[in-house]
């Protein structure tokens, strides 16, 4: 005999040693020495049972995309109790017909299968049971005697710790069904398109066979060896089963489900973003209607290709009462490379076009700055540097605000921001966490009225659902946790009171259906449409008393889509959209949308016109009004106004009276108090800058901006009434 190479003899003697161990925990075990400390030192491994897939699923739990566990395989969890009840049967007659007696470790079956061995010299049937097999799953081995004893061990303690339905559990998910497909709930889903719930004998026989061979038995592969394993399984259990002879011929007579099925791929962008933010969840839910999403889907893919290369749409669909996402398309098509499909355009910043005007006009009429019936001169005029245009330069002289908004004019939008201004509109809106993006932390300006400024398809939804509700700017719910977030987070008030809503709304519904829409049955739609600089960005957002939409059409790499804009592209889509959501049969809260008359004749001379050129009304000469205190500048100590205890007047002169005050935005309550003058009296809010603004009954005004100070040793700038 040759001598063992060097340092051979030791790892011999360490494999025995290791067999040995094996032997002495097996022992231990069995006899109940020790096993308590063996137990505590090696307990049993659940970590690949407990390494599941994930699923994202739609409100009423169907799966809409699935992500494969760590160590990458496709592996659900399964409850025996979720499984059908015959599958369970067939597999306990064929695997384990002693499985609910056994400690985990079948003697009378390991004592036949040895004389099996000894008598002919080979393997006639094995003992191992479904313990055993679940313990060689959570822990995978070479088939060698020290693990079969390793398996036996391990099985002793797994039925120390769990009860059967528990261990079957452990089997039915870590059983492997061919590639990386492990668990009765993948196979099934794999290789019949559905769940293990209802199951037919064949298709639970074909279930049972598989695990024992899966590469070898595939169906879509090797079709004969796997109906020859399924027909083994139906005519082995036929006699503890019951099937009569007549019956098992009709079944070995039928054929195998037909290669693999597709696993769902629905709203991947929303599931991708679900699963990011829930990472140690297995199942994820979320508020979408997986069918309703299916059908948007196909008519995006649809739509996209008629678009012209490289063009995408989003569309999101949200629930007005709950403000739950019903539809969530981020790109028209995920798996195209030329037109970006992984780009998630809904939470992609672009400009908004004309998207905001509505929120502009509905904050002038609640701050008493415009009234729907206003009249306004739609004219080439300059603001500053700035000089906005209409789209196609277009222009319609005189017209009210209702039909400037209707038709979307831009002089009008940025007269009215200019009266807001537009540092207070763009705070307004992100104390509503509203995202308003500006290049190199610019201030806002008059341009965000058009569309200067970057914002999120989803940020423009939660303002419109707002509009359609109660004016309350709350978050869009996803999922359970949002939805939590959303009963417990109370935004301070609403971006709009009812009034100004109710105006908004009616301007908005007689906004004509596009010509290029297809007539459905979308009915009293209010919407706004948009287009940004350069026909980058194409848009279309509108309500009804249940839902609200919105639509984006463009590039992801912002190029420009001549010739499509929002009335033209994105807001036929919109109403195809509006055509296919559901009827209000599921019982959903509807908003009360109320309606206001837009005409008033009686409007205060400072609201009946906007703006219009001082010649028509004869008053070209006249000066403006003009703020006499506070001055332009002033520091104003804040214990002067205490000790006064009436606050600062405000006094002016020139202009057409009645004059209006506006303070920080907002309009100033002047009536008179008894006892003092009628001139206006302001007490600040505390420390700080104040806007001041003076608006006479032609609409001209006149702005200044003052200090108010803390310091007792702070002087007036210059000089000031008495208080």
């Amino acid at each position: 005999m040759l001598p063992l190479p060097r340092f051979q003899w030791i790892e011999k003697l360490i494999r025995r040693l290791q067999v040995s161990a094996v032997v002495l925990l097996l022992l231990g075990l069995l006899l109940g020495g020790g096993a308590a400390i063996l137990d505590r030192l090696f307990p049993p491994d659940l970590a690949r049972y407990q390494d599941l897939a994930r699923v994202v699923v739609d409100r009423q739990g169907m799966p809409l995309r699935y992500y494969l566990s760590k160590d990458e395989s496709f592996r659900l969890p399964v409850l025996s109790s979720n499984v059908d009840s015959g599958y369970l049967a067939m597999l306990v007659a064929y695997e384990d017909k002693r499985f609910y007696e056994h400690p985990g470790v079948d003697l009378l079956a390991l004592l036949r299968a040895s004389g099996q061995m000894l008598g002919s010299g080979r393997v006639v049937s094995g003992a191992s049971t479904l313990t055993m097999q679940a313990a060689r799953l959570l822990e995978p081995r070479p088939r060698t005697l020290a693990n079969k004893l390793i398996e036996m061990a391990r099985a002793l303690q797994l039925e120390r710790h769990y009860n059967k339905e528990e261990i079957l559990s452990i089997y039915l998910t870590l059983a492997p069904f061919g590639g990386n497909v492990e668990g009765v709930e993948a196979g099934a889903q794999v290789l019949l398109g559905r769940p293990p719930r209802n199951l037919t004998p064949t298709e639970a026989a074909l279930l049972v066979a598989l695990p024992q061979s899966p590469t070898r038995l595939r169906p879509d592969r090797h079709p004969l060896a796997a109906r020859a394993a399924r027909d083994k399984v139906l005519t082995r259990v036929a006699e503890s089963l019951t099937l009569e002879a007549g019956h098992l011929t009709r079944l070995l007579a039928e054929g195998l489900p037909r290669g693999r099925s597709d696993q769902p791929f629905i709203a991947p962008l929303l599931a991708e973003r679900m699963q990011r933010s829930q990472p140690d969840k297995n199942r994820i839910e979320t508020t979408l209607d997986g069918a309703l999403q299916q059908g948007l889907e196909q008519l995006v893919r649809r739509g996209a290709s008629d678009l012209g290369p490289a063009v995408s749409i989003s569309v999101l669909v949200v629930e007005n009462a709950t403000r739950e996402v019903r539809a969530y398309i981020g790109s028209a098509d995920f798996r195209s490379e030329e037109n970006q499909g992984q780009v998630d355009m809904i939470s992609a910043v672009r400009s908004p076009g004309s998207t905001l005007k509505p929120l502009i006009y509905g904050l002038a009429f609640e701050r008493g700055l415009a009234h729907p019936a206003s009249r306004v001169n739609d004219a080439p005029r300059p603001f500053g540097a700035y000089v906005p245009k209409n789209f196609q330069d277009r222009y319609y002289g005189e017209v009210d605000l209702t039909d400037a908004l209707r038709k979307s004019l831009n002089v009008p939008a940025v007269l009215l921001l200019e009266r807001l201004g537009p540092v207070n509109f763009v705070e307004r809106l992100r104390r509503d966490k509203i995202g308003m993006h500006f290049p190199d932390d610019s201030q806002p300006a008059l341009p965000v009225a058009l569309g200067g400024v970057g914002m999120q398809l989803e940020d423009l939804v939660r303002l419109y659902a707002a509009m359609a509700d109660d004016g309350m700017v709350r978050p869009l719910v996803y999922g359970p946790e949002d939805l939590q977030n959303f009963m417990e987070q109370q935004p301070d008030g609403p971006l709009l009171k009812s009034e100004a809503r109710a105006q908004i709304h009616q301007i908005l519904l007689g906004v004509d259906r596009p010509v290029f829409a297809a007539s459905g049955k979308a009915k009293s739609v209010a919407y706004k449409t948009g287009t940004s600089y350069g026909f980058r960005d194409a848009w279309a957002l509108g309500f009804n008393e249940t839902f609200t939409v919105g639509v984006w059409i463009g590039r992801p790499d912002g190029t420009p889509n001549p010739d499509h804009y929002g009335y033209k592209t994105a807001a036929p889509l919109m109403f195809e959209v509006f055509d296919a959501l559901p009827e209000n049969r599921e019982g959903r809260t509807k908003t009360k949308l109320v309606t206001v008359s837009l005409e008033n004749p009686n409007l205060p001379p400072g609201l009946q016109y906007i703006d219009r050129p001082l010649a028509d009304r004869g008053e070209r000469s006249r000066p403006g009004p003009r703020i006499l205190f506070p001055l332009p500048g002033a520091e104003i100590p804040l214990d002067m106004v205490e000790l006064a205890g009436r606050g600062i007047p405000l006094e002016a002169e020139g202009g057409s009276r009645p004059y209006r005050w506006i303070i920080n935005g907002r309009p100033f309550q002047t009536e008179a108090v008894q006892g003092f003058s009628t001139t206006p009296r302001l007490i600040p809010d505390g420390p700080g800058f104040t806007e001041i603004t003076l608006v006479d009954a032609s609409g001209r005004k006149n702005t200044t901006y003052v200090r108010f100070v803390r310091e007792a040793a702070s002087v007036l700038r210059r000089s000031a009434p008495a208080l």
